[in-house]
């Protein structure tokens, strides 16, 4: 029976390599110096990234760029994408407030741990 228990409380044996960046990601989460910020997608998926705790919504706009890349290295499918498009594209929001300012910190937007960022599309400017 003890031997059922130690399977299910090991994880299933698929080589991920995590980086040194994911480590110390969650080393900081653990000593409350850094936060997760759930990124919501517009096809319904959240990405968890996580962020120092005086973040501005550069370093979490880069935080994604990053996150997304590494889920793409390991799953294989290498897109391109091209970033710039993106944040010209679609605003960051929190709460119905735009994240408009790249140098704003975070928790001046009210964004706490655990606190949901969605992509908006940007209306076109007449």
């Amino acid at each position: 029976e003890d031997e059922e228990d130690e399977e299910e409380a090991l994880p299933h044996s698929e080589a991920v390599d995590v980086t040194l960046e994911e480590v110390n990601s969650q080393i900081a989460l653990e000593y409350g110096q850094a936060m997760t910020v759930r990124v919501c997608k517009m096809d319904g998926e959240v990405m968890p990234v996580v962020v120092v705790q005086n973040a501005t919504v550069l370093d979490l706009k880069k935080a994604i760029q990053r996150y997304v890349q590494l889920r793409q290295e390991r799953e294989g499918g290498i897109q391109h994408i091209s970033w710039s498009y993106v944040w010209r594209t679609y605003h960051l929001t929190s709460a119905g407030e735009k994240l408009a300012e790249d140098q704003k910190k975070l928790r001046d937007y009210g964004i706490r741990n655990r606190d949901e960022v969605s992509f908006l599309k940007k209306l076109r400017q007449k």
